[in-house]
C-alpha cells in the first residue's frame, strides 16, 4: 500500500518521537509498503534549522531510503506558548505543499501531538477520500492541562473539539501505551478502532558492548565510576531536578557520577542548580545523533528514567527505557504505572516513587552493591529481544490493521 507519514518531527532530528517514526517508516518499507514522509525542516529541541536546510521554503530530503519532502516551520525552542503555537501552525499550513506533492496515497498516518496537525490531515483525508490513522504518542490537551502547561480556556475547548472531531473521522487510532487505549475505550472510541502500537528498539544498534575509553577520557570518566545515563528530552514532565537533588544527596560518594545527555526547555535550570548547589558529579552532555548514543550506554553502569508524579504519567511508558535495556543497561524506573509494571516484569530494572530523590538514591546504592546487576541487565536484554523488537512490534500492528 501506499502510505503517507505526516510529522512534523523526523530524523536528522534526535529524540525519542523522531527515532520511533523512522523505525516504524522502516518497518512498513520491509513489509512491503511504500512509505512517503512530509515533514518540517529539522529545528527541534535546538530551536535552530541546520545551514543546509535554511534559505529554503521546502525540499525534497531522503533518510535511510524513506522519501521525506520538507516543509517551512517558525523554529522556537524556549519562550512563551504563543511562539509554540507558531511554531506548531506554521507546519499545519506548509505542510500542505508537501501533501501536494506526494501523489495519490492509501493512508495518511499522522503523529500527534501536536494535535493541530490533525486539520491538515482532515483537510487532506476530505478532499483525496484517503483514510486516516491517528498515531497518539501523548494525549493533548489533556497532557497540557494537567502539567499546568496550558490554561486558556478557549484554547482548551478548541482543542477538546479538534480531538473528538478526529476520533470520530479517523480510519485507525493507533495508541502507543497501554494507558491511551483505555483512555480512548472509556471515552467511547469503538474498540475495532483502536490500534497498539507501543515504542521499541533497534536491538542490532542497541546492544551490550565493550566500554568506550575514549569516550571515557573525553568525558573524565574513570574506570570504577558508577555512571547513572540519563538520555534524552529534558523537559517538565520528566521532574529531572529531583534527579540533581539525589546528585546533592550522593555527592561525597567519589565513584557515583550522573550523565544528562539531551537537551530541553529545562536544561538551563538543571544546569544552573548544578552550579548552585557545586556538584562536581554531574557532567552535562548536548543531544546526540541516535548512532552515537551506544557510546553513552557503554559507560552506564545504570540509566535513570524519572516522571513527574501525576495520575496522566500513569498510564505512560517512556521510550528512552528500551534503549536502555537493549544495551544490558539496568533501569531505575523513577513512576508509577503502566512503566513500572514493565520494568519490573522485564526483571531488567528496580522501581522507585516518582520526584523522590532519597529513594533514588537508597536505590542507586543497593544497585552499586548487588553481585547480579550484570544479570540483571541481560535480563532486560532478553526482554525487549522476545517482546519490543520493531520487526515485532510492526507485524502485530499490521495485523491489528487488516493490511
Amino acid at each position: 500500500m501506499r502510505i503517507l507519514m505526516l510529522t512534523q518531527y523526523f530524523p536528522p532530528e534526535s529524540g525519542a518521537a523522531q527515532v520511533r517514526l523512522k523505525e516504524v517508516a522502516k518497518g512498513l518499507q520491509r513489509s512491503g509498503h511504500q512509505v512517503t514522509v512530509v515533514t518540517a525542516f529539522p529545528n527541534h529541541p535546538s530551536g535552530v534549522i541546520p545551514p543546509n536546510y535554511r534559505g529554503h521554503w521546502r525540499m525534497k530530503d531522503e533518510v535511510d531510503g524513506i522519501p521525506v519532502w520538507r516543509t517551512w516551520i517558525y523554529p522556537v525552542q524556549r519562550g512563551r506558548f504563543w511562539k509554540r503555537l507558531l511554531n506548531y501552525f506554521s507546519f499545519v499550513f506548509s505542510s500542505f505543499w508537501g501533501l501536494s506533492k506526494v501523489g495519490k496515497q492509501d493512508i495518511l498516518f499522522f503523529e500527534s501531538p501536536p494535535l493541530f496537525l490533525g486539520i491538515t490531515a482532515l483537510i487532506y483525508g476530505w478532499l483525496t477520500r484517503t483514510r486516516i490513522i491517528m498515531n497518539i504518542s501523548d494525549l493533548w490537551p489533556e497532557s497540557a492541562v494537567a502539567l499546568g502547561l496550558v490554561n486558556s480556556r478557549w484554547m482548551i475547548k478548541a482543542a477538546e473539539g479538534l480531538e473528538k472531531l478526529l476520533y470520530r473521522k479517523a480510519w485507525k487510532i493507533s495508541t502507543q501505551t497501554e494507558g491511551i487505549r483505555d483512555s480512548l475505550l472509556q471515552r467511547g472510541v469503538p474498540k475495532e478502532k483502536v490500534t497498539f502500537l507501543p515504542n521499541g528498539v533497534n536491538l542490532e544498534l542497541f546492544a551490550p558492548r565493550e566500554r568506550d575509553a575514549e569516550m571515557a577520557r573525553t568525558l573524565g570518566i574513570k574506570e570504577d565510576d558508577f555512571v547513572l545515563i540519563y538520555a534524552g528530552t529534558m523537559g517538565y514532565a520528566q521532574g529531572l531536578e529531583s534527579v540533581i537533588h539525589t546528585a546533592v544527596l550522593l555527592k561525597d560518594k567519589p565513584n557515583v557520577r550522573f550523565l544528562f545527555v539531551g537537551d530541553g526547555t529545562e536544561k538551563p535550570m538543571l544546569e544552573a542548580l548544578v552550579q548552585e548547589k557545586g556538584l562536581a558529579n554531574v557532567i552535562f552532555v548536548d543531544f546526540q545523533p541516535v548512532q552515537e548514543m551506544p557510546r553513552y550506554f557503554s559507560l552506564s553502569s545504570a540509566s535513570i528514567v524519572p516522571l513527574k508524579k501525576n495520575k496522566l504519567f500513569e498510564g505512560a511508558r517512556p521510550s528512552k527505557m528500551f534503549p536502555a535495556l537493549g544495551s544490558a543497561v539496568p533501569v531505575i524506573y523513577s513512576g508509577e504505572g503502566e512503566a513500572a509494571e514493565l520494568v519490573l516484569s522485564s526483571g531488567g530494572g528496580v522501581v522507585v516513587a516518582p520526584e523522590n530523590s532519597q529513594e533514588l538514591a537508597q536505590a542507586i546504592l543497593e544497585l552499586q552493591k548487588n553481585p547480579n546487576r550484570r544479570e540483571m541487565g541481560q535480563k532486560g536484554r532478553r526482554f525487549v529481544e522476545a517482546n519490543y523488537t520493531w520487526s515485532e512490534i510492526i507485524r502485530n500492528w499490521l495485523r491489528e490493521l487488516g493490511i
